[in-house]
């Protein structure tokens, strides 16, 4: 059977009309059983309920062995990547439009050879078998200009042509070359590592190198995750899934792949681990030590302290960074590239000199405020890191402490000193602590303060004597 869809990308540019005998039907738009033109009508969930199913145009052409009527092969292009009434339509309408065309021109589906209607539509002469050619000049009419393709036909046009396989290490490469320059230092190692080892588990599961991408199916992305749930941890499973759907995106928008089946893969439920704030006392007797035996590192935890950063932020930072004049510091953060907080009298107090040093210097090196330290930034948290766990043993903390409690500890301190304020409502008191957190909303800000457990009633044993 020859493939309508290769006829309608070669003729898309000029089409005219050509009656033909009537069996076919008209193509239609198959829209998840819902009326379109009713959409603003529908209920949210009805709406849902639609965009789960596949978006397609269908018709039907009479079997000349029967006689009778018959569906044809649906067509979807690549209309059900998009979650929205709008962008599918975009595409399937135009498709049903030159499907239409092509159809009227007396196209086949059940001949193996459709030529005669490739030439009516593109304007091209008749081909005439075993006929002299006549002693008169042939008069050779213009051809018809094509007609300019709009935009949204030619997203259609391009959805649709007859691909070459792209084999796994192609996509493998094509993707990760893509994520390098958008994801920044820290997440890119780690994407790059969890797709390596997907494809270390599809070679050793009969997979090879050469086979084409589109092998890789929704079982065996199933398969796999269920091997990372078993050997890891429900969150490294979803973190798993996360980038692999991501993958599977990716060669959607390079046009290599038409369905993302990872996005219907459920989340599993999983209880992130967090540090453990350190009570008052230990807080003291912990600083005090690093004040006598580690100064830098003692600096480094009043800027996560005291500037409420993550560890890896204060690693980013360039002297270029804090403006004394105007007591404020830029921080490039994971949720947005830049944010400015202030630098608080408590942190200001500690600093030194920091004149003599270029603004592109790094803040924090391995022997001292200011100077080159040549390492990414992944190194730079993991070398603090290791370093404060000489500080944890001494201690003998378990592993649910880390540099990230002291950030949890200052804001529960502060959370529980601004409550004493007279006159704070409880809003209010979150709105003045969202501001030095850099919470991005109040609902963060509300969820981070339950999770370290800032919220804490007063004695309410009254109640129950």
């Amino acid at each position: 059977m020859s493939s309508i869809l290769s006829f309608i990308l070669q003729v898309h540019d000029s089409v005219h009309d050509f009656a033909m005998k009537p069996n076919y039907n008209e193509p239609k738009i198959y829209t998840g059983g819902v009326d379109v033109d009713q959409w603003s009508k529908l209920t949210s969930k009805e709406q849902k309920k639609a965009l789960e199913k596949d978006w397609y145009v269908y018709f039907s052409f009479r079997d000349p062995e029967t006689g009778y009527m018959k569906q044809q092969k649906r067509m979807k292009a690549s209309a059900n990547s998009f979650n929205n009434r709008k962008d599918r339509l975009n595409i399937l309408k135009p498709l049903q439009r030159k499907l239409m065309d092509v159809l009227d021109a007396g196209f086949n589906p059940y001949l193996k050879d459709n030529s005669h209607v490739r030439r009516k539509l593109m304007g091209e002469p008749e081909v005439i078998i075993n006929e002299k050619p006549k002693p008169v000049q042939t008069i050779i009419k213009d051809r018809p200009k094509p007609v300019e393709v709009i935009e949204e036909v030619k997203t259609v046009v391009t959805s649709m042509k007859e691909e070459s396989i792209v084999t796994l290490e192609e996509a493998k490469k094509l993707v990760l070359d893509t994520k390098q320059k958008v994801l920044n230092e820290t997440s890119f190692p780690q994407y790059r590592s969890r797709i390596n080892r997907f494809y270390k588990w599809l070679y050793e599961n009969d997979f090879k190198e050469s086979d084409d991408i589109k092998k890789i199916n929704k079982k065996t992305v199933i398969q796999y995750l269920n091997t990372v749930l078993q050997s890891t941890s429900p969150r490294n499973r979803n973190n798993t899934r996360n980038d692999l759907n991501s993958f599977i995106e990716t060669l959607i928008d390079n046009d290599v792949l038409q369905e993302n089946f990872v996005t219907r893969l459920k989340k599993l439920k999983s209880t992130p681990k967090r540090n453990k704030s350190y009570n008052s006392e230990l807080l003291k007797d912990i600083k005090d030590y690093m004040d006598k035996n580690d100064p830098l590192l003692s600096l480094f935890v009043d800027f996560v302290c005291y500037g409420f950063l993550r560890p890896i932020e204060v690693c980013r930072m360039k002297i270029g960074d804090l403006n004394f004049k105007d007591m404020k510091m830029q921080i490039q953060a994971k949720n947005k590239l830049v944010k400015e907080k202030i630098i608080p009298s408590i942190l200001f107090d500690k600093l030194p000199d920091l004149t003599g040093f270029s603004p592109e210097d790094d803040l924090f090196t391995i022997k001292q405020i200011g100077g080159q330290w040549d390492v990414n930034e992944v190194n730079k948290r993991n070398y603090f890191s290791k370093r404060f766990k000489k500080v944890k043993d001494h201690f003998g903390l378990s592993v649910d402490y880390g540099l990230y409690s002291f950030r949890h500890t200052t804001t529960s301190e502060l959370y529980r000193e601004i409550s004493k304020e007279p006159n704070m409502s409880p809003h209010a008191v979150k709105s003045k602590l969202m501001l030095i957190s850099g919470h991005s909303s109040m609902s963060a800000l509300e969820s981070y303060l339950r999770d370290i457990d800032a919220e804490l009633p007063e004695d309410f044993s009254h109640f129950l004597t």
